[in-house]
């Protein structure tokens, strides 16, 4: 990955942070369950862009909140996002083979286990946001989860997966791919923000900056994966690239074209970037994790 030093300093802290605490919460029982634990600690532990627990940090920072809760926060956002990557990957979904540079949890485990492993870390998001160690104000735990369950359910992720599989059948136009997008990848992007403004206590009319930034910064992360689909290399993503077009799904390549796409997605960084005009240097974080949604290699 492409990134400042300062930026990929908070990206390493926070991966570091997040591999530590679901290395505990994550610990094999001595019990039959051990191969379902290590299926979730294959999946959830090393590799990952950490772009989501590092927009919890880097929001929390704006408004002083204690780097345990939002270290706790940034961990059920990433659990929701590795299990629903967990569930993408197997044959019923996408059927991929490789995940953050290794063989993908059903590859390793098997489909039983790996869909168990997936139902796991998400009723795990819920349990770390719902403990008092996480907040001890009961009113920001019933936000916190709120939002997170509206952000990965049939209004959100789990919503804009189920698009992505009709996408596969039918021709999409550019609002509806772009309502895909905002609700398969933006949505929790979106609560990663948001999250972090629940933690400070920050009322939703004064969030309205915060979800501009989010709205813009997680169509210019999508466009910027369509790029990579179609440009990138396969040993730095980790991943099998080109697969949409194969599909026949539409992308927002495939309806702007390359040269259109890439603009586009560079007018949504300066926009995101606009819509923290509001703050100080205390945003510089979220200005250039903006930024390095175009930079990226992965």
């Amino acid at each position: 990955m492409t990134a400042s030093p300062s930026l990929q300093a908070a990206l390493t802290q926070v991966g570091a942070d997040v591999d530590r605490r679901l290395d505990v919460l994550l610990a094999i029982p001595d019990d039959p369950r051990a191969d379902l634990y290590r299926a979730m600690r294959h999946a959830a532990i090393g590799g990952g862009k950490r772009l989501r627990p590092l927009l919890v940090f880097a929001t929390a920072r704006l408004f002083g909140v204690d780097r345990d809760c939002a270290g706790r926060v940034a961990t059920a956002v990433e659990c929701i996002h590795v299990y629903s990557l967990i569930h993408d990957d197997l044959p019923a979904m996408d059927d991929d083979d490789m995940r953050r540079g290794k063989p993908t949890v059903h590859k390793m485990f098997g489909e039983a286990t790996a869909i168990l492993a997936g139902d796991c870390l998400h009723a795990l998001a819920f349990e770390i946001l719902g403990d008092q160690a996480t907040h001890p104000d009961p009113f920001v735990r019933s936000e916190l989860v709120l939002d997170l369950a509206r952000a990965a359910g049939p209004a959100g992720m789990a919503g804009g997966q189920m698009m992505d599989l009709e996408a596969e059948k039918a021709s999409f136009d550019l609002p509806t791919v772009t309502r895909l997008q905002a609700m398969k990848t933006g949505a929790l992007i979106a609560c990663s923000v948001e999250a972090g403004a629940i933690l400070g206590r920050i009322p939703p009319e004064g969030r309205t900056p915060l979800r501009g930034y989010a709205r813009d910064m997680g169509l210019a992360f999508q466009i910027a994966d369509d790029l990579l689909d179609v440009e990138g290399d396969e040993a730095a993503a980790g991943k099998k690239l080109r697969k949409d077009e194969g599909a026949g799904k539409e992308t927002f390549l495939s309806l702007l074209g390359v040269d259109r796409a890439r603009a586009q997605a560079r007018m949504l960084v300066d926009q995101a970037i606009q819509h923290l005009q509001g703050f100080g240097a205390e945003a510089d974080l979220l200005r250039q994790i903006a930024r390095f949604t175009l930079e990226r290699d992965r």
